[in-house]
């Protein structure tokens, strides 16, 4: 099994803390759009850096990679066993995809304007959010989840995006933070470049 990743990305960081979770043997190859092999433009026909292979299957989609891994490799799981609760579960994906990744283009981008609007679209959503932090030792959840496996890469970036979280509101935000960043597997999943990112 191949991972093609930019070492900065965060969605390509989730897929990453997955596979670290379920101890997966992997190769793991960080690329730009300037180091990428060619065939990879043949292989994923959108053209994005992030493909996981495995024998003949092709995946570009994160959310795709992460279900297929977990069924794949399905100890410890990361999806709840009932369709209701599975359900649920993507269907907090995509309000993590929609309300806090969809702003990650404007933080990286040189519109100054387009990324203080998407820090305070972040900071908002995840300050009203926050309080469900308290309620589980996980996002929701009794158990380590995709959700959470989404939830680490961007509260990792926080303060590279410059986004600065109210400290009493977002109090058990913070602490899950710190808890899911000394998990063994997140630390393990981490490029060179993003364990930069919080170089203290």
């Amino acid at each position: 099994m191949t991972l093609y990743a930019d070492a900065l990305e965060p969605l390509g960081h989730a897929v990453r803390v997955v596979l670290a979770e379920k101890d997966v043997n992997v190769e793991v190859c960080f690329i730009t759009e300037q180091t990428k092999p060619e065939d990879l433009n043949d292989l994923n026909p959108y053209g994005s850096l992030l493909t996981l292979i495995d024998r003949e299957l092709v995946i570009y989609e994160p959310q795709v990679m992460m279900e297929y891994l977990d069924e794949r490799y399905p100890h410890p799981p990361l999806l709840p066993v009932d369709p209701v609760s599975r359900a649920n579960n993507r269907q907090i994906r995509q309000r993590v995809m929609k309300d806090l990744y969809s702003h990650i283009g404007a933080l990286q981008g040189r519109n100054e304007v387009a990324a203080n609007n998407a820090r305070k679209s972040v900071r908002d959503n995840l300050t009203a959010i926050a309080p469900a932090f308290s309620q589980q030792p996980f996002f929701l959840s009794p158990e380590l989840s995709l959700v959470d496996c989404c939830l680490m890469p961007l509260l990792w970036r926080l303060d590279y995006y410059g986004i600065r979280l109210p400290p009493a509101q977002c109090k058990a935000l913070l602490q899950y933070a710190e808890r899911m960043f000394a998990r063994p597997a997140f630390r393990a999943a981490l490029s060179p470049e993003e364990r930069a990112m919080r170089a203290r």
